[in-house]
């Protein structure tokens, strides 16, 4: 089974970063995976997407097109990328600055006020983790014991003071 995952936003929001944990989790669960980040040449604040493809099999393409699951942190990438997924599909996207308008209704939608959530609980940046941690719960695309290994091999050494909050979002998107 091949799971195609969207991340989208501005530069800035840690679009890449989420991405590059998903890609980990796959990693650490011994399947095959592709990370493919993009992003325009204005980098922060600009626009910015990243594909994961996380899969048993070998993976042909690492572009997703028509994503399983979706996560979206504004509302041009919400406007953009919404109509893209896949039947049946996921969308996990930040209610605090996006008003979710759309007449599909052959996909879930799981908004949570993620940026609220952050600056409430003192995690800035965390926002795009918060909805890592959503998926999670809505997917159970790895465990939970994975998810918080594969964040504790992304944050950089220089950074680790860092992964007590990252688990404090993770565990905050769980619970939204």
């Amino acid at each position: 089974m091949t799971t195609e995952i969207l991340l989208a936003g501005f530069g800035g929001q840690g679009i890449l970063f989420a991405g590059k944990i998903l890609a980990y989790c796959g990693l650490m669960d011994n399947k095959e995976l592709s990370w493919l980040p993009s992003y325009g040449p204005e980098m922060r604040g600009g626009t910015c997407n990243c594909s994961v493809c996380i899969s048993d099999e070998p993976i042909g393409s690492p572009l997703v097109t028509t994503p399983d699951l979706l996560i979206v942190m504004n509302q041009p990438s919400f406007d953009k990328f919404v109509p893209c997924v896949r039947e049946g599909g996921k969308v996990f996207f930040d209610s605090t600055l996006i008003d979710a308008q759309t007449d599909r209704k052959d996909i879930s939608l799981f908004g949570i006020p993620s940026q609220q959530l952050a600056d409430d609980n003192d995690l800035k940046g965390g926002s795009n983790i918060i909805l890592l941690g959503k998926l999670l719960k809505e997917t159970n695309i790895c465990s939970l014991d994975v998810m918080k290994k594969a964040i504790e091999k992304v944050v950089p050494p220089k950074k680790a003071a860092l992964i007590p909050n990252n688990f404090k979002a993770i565990d905050l998107g769980m619970n939204a």
